[in-house]
């Protein structure tokens, strides 16, 4: 993933796409086949049944993986705060409020004076790169009486401030080149950081220490094959003592991290790579006629599935249900996309698919399929629910992730539009224009929708009816174009942007 002003050249391909092959069904109701009694999923332009309420509550507990009563909800309750990139594993909680109804003020920028900067080298050659992009969300949260504000950002290092006065809790970690991702923190306590880097690197780091301490770093060349790139733009989720990651290796890991204490009380990791598997397949590399396939989406856990998204367009759902037994993972759902697929998949309660797609290749598929659409899982024979087309010259479609409030779905996209889609339907509600590209994924937390844009501008708009256009209700410039995503917490917003400055906001 390349910043606005950094794109990597337009992928073309030669022949015309078909149809990538469906490899099955994830359930997404315990033990048994959804119950399709007075269903009406649509495969099409339009569907008439939402996606939005929650399943019916049951005596025991969920054993899967991943609760679906848990979508819209925080990660767990042993870490207060954001602790991953848009909030959970299936990336619907965006953090909590109260959000401000007029402008906020800035509480501190950091650094006080300079910018997060350093230099890095990709296709078009070394250049210097200042703060903070795509996606770059900061984790939020509370440890020993302290709120922590930890990201990584464009000047090679990972920091760790107090979240009320902007200094350094801990001295900054540095990796050998920028971190353009969000990082993870432990969600079952531990004091451990999980974080990618360019530098070829997916680390583990201890925060127990005076100062940030690497316990563990798994490399893009550990695995084969690999098709791309060596970076590491997905945050992990982390559950029982795994973590799940796709790579711009190309490849899904997943890590058994044996999580502990030592004898000094300092934690300790001894982690094994248990499984890695190619993010792509024969079919696909014949479809898009090229070998860029790398993963740069986070994961999503719904249930026992993990789902991902390639560069190569390709929606994909693996079965972890029996990794725990031993059970190798297995694929169970296939869905080509046709271009580019960077954002990251939402599930909701039913475990319906929220994914926004690129249009760079121009293939025939990608103007069939469409680049904003609803996915349902349980459709063996043709998930497609709904469908949005953005294909207004190229490139287009969305980078950002999609946000889910209410009965919509929030969309922006590389041209700077922003969409309400009306969940059940694929109907658009309402649609406005900032300054583009906008790759930052919209925020919703108290009825407002927060979102940036390439002017620097931060915005807040009242959606708390989503049937009519949004209500502006305070911009604040930040200055430098806002790729980031901002964390919210107890009202007080954190974001970065390319000019080079963190930002803490507050009421």
């Amino acid at each position: 993933m390349r910043p606005p002003t950094d794109r990597r050249p337009s992928r073309l391909v030669a022949a015309i796409v078909v149809l990538g092959l469906l490899l099955g069904g994830a359930s997404c109701d315990r033990g048994a086949a959804p119950d399709r009694t007075g269903s009406s999923w649509v495969t099409g332009e339009r569907s008439a049944t939402a996606g939005a309420s929650a399943p019916t509550a049951t005596a025991a507990p969920d054993t899967r993986w991943s609760d679906p009563a848990g979508v819209g909800q925080p990660y767990g309750d042993k870490v207060p705060g954001l602790l991953t990139f848009r909030g959970n594993p299936t990336r619907t909680w965006y953090g909590t409020g109260p959000l401000p109804r007029t402008a906020p003020k800035s509480a501190w920028k950091f650094p006080r004076s300079g910018g997060l900067c350093a230099e890095s080298t990709d296709d078009k050659g070394t250049r210097q790169w200042c703060g903070s992009g795509w996606t770059g969300q900061p984790a939020v949260f509370e440890r020993a009486g302290r709120t922590w504000v930890v990201f990584g950002a464009y000047d090679r290092k990972v920091h760790f401030l107090d979240a009320v006065t902007g200094e350094r809790i801990l001295p900054d970690f540095p990796t050998g080149d920028i971190i353009k991702g969000s990082v993870t923190v432990d969600p079952d306590a531990f004091p451990l950081v999980y974080t990618g880097s360019r530098d070829n690197y997916y680390r583990i780091i201890a925060i127990d220490r005076g100062k940030p301490t690497e316990l563990w770093k798994l490399s893009a060349r550990a695995v084969s094959p690999t098709l791309w790139n060596d970076d590491w733009d997905g945050s992990a989720i982390v559950i029982d003592d795994y973590l799940f990651e796709g790579g711009e290796n190309s490849q899904f890991h997943i890590v058994k991290l044996n999580r502990g204490y030592g004898p000094d009380g300092k934690v300790t990791v001894a982690p094994k790579l248990v499984f890695h598997a190619p993010g792509w397949d024969a079919q696909l590399l014949r479809d898009i006629g090229d070998r860029m396939v790398s993963i740069e989406s986070s994961v999503a856990v719904y249930g026992d599935t993990v789902y991902f998204a390639n560069s190569g367009g390709l929606v994909q759902g693996w079965d972890i249900g029996g990794l725990k037994e031993g059970r190798t993972p297995k694929r169970v759902f296939r869905f080509w996309m046709g271009d580019d697929t960077d954002a990251t998949v939402v599930v909701d309660a039913e475990g319906a698919l929220y994914v926004g797609a690129e249009y760079e290749r121009g293939t025939a598929r990608s103007r069939e399929v469409g680049q904003l659409v609803k996915l349902d899982p349980r459709r063996a024979d043709n998930p497609l629910v709904w469908r949005v087309h953005d294909t207004d010259g190229r490139p287009a479609g969305a980078w950002g992730t999609p946000a889910l409030h209410r009965d919509v779905a929030i969309f922006d996209t590389n041209g700077g539009e922003v969409l309400g889609i009306d969940r059940a339907t694929g109907t658009v509600r309402w649609r406005f224009d900032l300054p583009g590209p906008t790759w930052q994924s919209p925020v919703v937390v108290d009825d407002v929708l927060l979102i940036g844009d390439c002017a620097g501008v931060l915005h807040a708009y009242d959606v708390a009816d989503t049937t009519v256009m949004p209500k502006p209700l305070w911009q604040v410039r930040l200055g430098g174009c806002i790729e980031s995503t901002p964390a919210v917490w107890r009202g007080r917003i954190y974001v970065a942007t390319r000019a080079g400055a963190f930002h803490a906001l507050t009421p």
